[in-house]
């Protein structure tokens, strides 16, 4: 059998990942301002998850569950600043011993080298590779670094988001004769930090001078009001990108053999709930866009069941025909994707770190969440006690204005859900804790 029939019977796969993306910034979600028509249209060839949420909002541990379909305790990664095992298993190991050719472009912050290079051994198993750990320390939006296979430095040309979509459309056309497995890792639309805002391309926040405000934003403190026009021109930057490299593909005839994955690590609430964009158990800080589409993905389908960010590696495995190991803590997608009738849980569970050590459960209607006051949110990944935060009824507060926790009359909705949340905790490999009911209601 020829390698080109071997080749399109084997998908292609590409996962298009951005960095604190909310999922409400995407038109097939709702988003009146029209950032994103090339994934929206791409939403219409595939699978939209329109309840996905990230298993721990913060960038290096969901970066480590993205990677591995396991929660944060179990990779060791529970917060920014820790390296990933050498020997974790990766979505690269798991495709490259498939017979892919497996790539990686741009934030990898999973080596703890913050502005060195990244030694091979802790580089996942990818094989083709121009990244930095932390792409905000080497580059700027319109200048800086990567680094290469040999660790020398490999200069961006442009707007970031473009010089990354650049490298990725040189990697599809490079010659080869096994299929490639592609993780494409975009800063944006995360803030630069040491400027300390959102920085768009030129004439982009222009168009969004006057923008629309999302609800959970009105009202609040924080600093949305000065940086949501340089967020969304971010966003609809983004977007361009996947149209370049679905263009690429075209041009090759690989378009129709390539299953594609758009997705984020997590959301961003603004400062509106803590000092910071995220780790919070806030809608606007775990809610993410997710949607996939390809070969073998139903077309124009929107999928309602909660599903994680764990999830997501077992997707793509199954998208691909190969078989997601048992050992991952996160399940295929791809069986509510056709529509099939499954066993699926009616919440999901989060791990939340270096703001609090806390742990969450968020169902269709409930939002409850715990936290250890007496335990270091850098030090510790867990806690043996935790006392209730926050519970808010999402049907009739769905901007989370009202912290029902503590109150007398949702005591008994409260032990349901601390049960739900203990039996989450355990099936992630943590011990069984002691959930405390709160003392007082919340202020």
């Amino acid at each position: 059998m020829s390698s080109d029939r071997t080749r399109r019977r084997q998908p292609n796969v590409l996962v298009f990942f951005t960095d604190q993306q909310r999922w409400d910034t995407v038109g097939s979600y709702g988003c009146p301002l029209d950032l994103t028509p090339n994934l929206d249209a791409a939403a219409r060839r595939g699978v939209r998850f329109q309840s996905a949420f990230t298993c721990q909002p913060v960038c290096a541990p969901a970066r480590a569950s993205l990677q591995t379909g396991l929660y944060s305790t179990s990779t060791g990664v529970y917060r920014n600043g820790i390296a990933l095992s050498p020997e974790a298993p990766t979505l690269a190991r798991y495709f490259g011993a498939a017979g892919y050719e497996t790539g990686y472009i741009g934030k990898w912050h999973l080596a703890n080298t913050r502005t060195e290079p990244i030694p091979a051994h802790l580089r996942g198993g990818y094989e083709h590779w121009q990244a930095s750990d932390l792409v905000e320390f080497t580059s700027h939006p319109d200048e800086g670094h990567l680094f290469d296979a040999d660790n020398q430095p490999l200069p961006l040309k442009g707007y970031r988001v473009d010089a990354q979509t650049d490298l990725a459309a040189e990697f599809i056309r490079r010659p080869r004769d096994r299929p490639f497995f592609l993780f494409l890792s975009f800063l944006e639309p995360h803030h630069q930090n040491d400027l300390n805002r959102f920085v768009a391309p030129d004439g982009y926040a222009a168009r969004y001078a006057n923008p629309w405000v999302p609800e959970d934003l009105v009202g609040r403190p924080g600093d949305w009001y000065s940086q949501l026009p340089d967020y969304y021109g971010i966003v609809r930057r983004l977007d361009e990108c996947p149209g370049h490299l679905m263009a690429e593909l075209d041009a090759l005839d690989e378009a129709d053999n390539t299953i594609v994955l758009f997705t984020s690590d997590h959301g961003c609430h603004f400062r509106t709930r803590n000092d910071e964009y995220k780790r919070s158990c806030h809608e606007a800080s775990i809610r993410i866009p997710a949607v996939i589409w390809g070969p073998g993905v139903p077309e124009d389908r929107v999928v309602d069941e909660l599903v994680s960010l764990v999830d997501l590696p077992a997707t793509l495995l199954d998208a691909a025909g190969l078989q997601p190991p048992t050992s991952m803590h996160g399940r295929s997608l791809m069986p509510l994707a056709r529509g099939e009738r499954v066993d699926w849980p009616e919440d999901v569970f989060l791990q939340i770190s270096e703001s609090e050590v806390g742990r969450t459960l968020r169902t269709r209607k409930w939002k409850y969440s715990v936290y250890a006051p007496d335990r270091h949110p850098w030090n510790d990944s867990a806690s043996p006690v935790y006392e209730e935060r926050y519970l808010y009824n999402l049907a009739a507060d769905p901007h989370e204005r009202v912290n029902l926790v503590g109150r007398k009359d949702h005591a008994e909705i409260a032990a349901g859900l601390r049960a739900r949340l203990i039996e989450r905790i355990v099936a992630a490999g943590e011990e069984r804790p002691e959930i405390r009911p709160a003392r007082y209601p919340a202020g």
